[in-house]
């Protein structure tokens, strides 16, 4: 089996995505990733979730093979808000250390 590449998909003229509100986006990531065992997969989950919440992009493509179904994958990146939301979230900065420790864990 090849892999043929990804092309990139327009999710603003998507059947279906074009009408995911952030909510719609978080619970996917929650359903799709969030049984994976182990707490760095989890912390993941929590962060992509954080980052669409905090008006980061989701960008999708679709992967293709010669002997397999087409599969869409996503991936999230980042916003000015998420930055500010991490930044609050790890309190403050005392002695070169944040109050609280913040991961983003571990694709599954």
């Amino acid at each position: 089996m090849a892999y043929l590449g990804e092309t990139p998909l327009d999710i603003p003229s998507h059947p279906m995505y074009s009408k995911y509100t952030p909510k719609d986006w978080a619970l996917l990531w929650i359903r799709k990733y969030g049984g994976f065992d182990g707490a760095h997969h989890k912390d993941w989950v929590l962060d992509q979730v954080a980052r669409i919440l905090n008006g980061a992009p989701v960008i999708g493509v679709t992967a293709q093979w010669d002997e397999h179904e087409p599969e869409e994958r996503f991936i999230v990146t980042s916003s000015d808000q998420y930055d500010n939301w991490v930044t609050e979230s790890r309190g403050e900065f005392i002695d070169g250390e944040y109050e609280y420790e913040y991961s983003t864990g571990t694709a599954p």
